[in-house]
């Protein structure tokens, strides 16, 4: 199982989300520390690829972007609107 780390920015912007996008957001972090790679995330690799940055999906509309500091740890960096993630 992964443990996870957040970012002052990725915590700041959990609490600015609305509560229904929060509860999915800690749902789909549940099923993350499992298996980061679980269909259900559909986690990808963010461009440019040498980044080693990622993204999985809370929902349609709503990622949250990370980076894996190693075989056990990941890193949230960032949470919000799949417009918002990509900048």
């Amino acid at each position: 199982m992964l443990d996870i780390f957040v970012t002052a920015t990725f915590a700041k912007s959990y609490q600015n989300l609305p509560e229904v996008i929060r509860k999915k957001a800690d749902s789909k972090t549940t099923i993350f520390k499992h298996n980061p790679f679980h269909p259900s995330l559909r986690t990808k690799k963010l461009e440019p690829h040498n980044e080693e940055v990622w993204s999985f999906w809370i929902d349609r509309d709503y990622r949250i972007k990370f980076r894996f500091a190693d075989a056990t740890r990941a890193h949230f960096l960032f949470i919000g609107n799949r417009k918002d993630i990509y900048r």
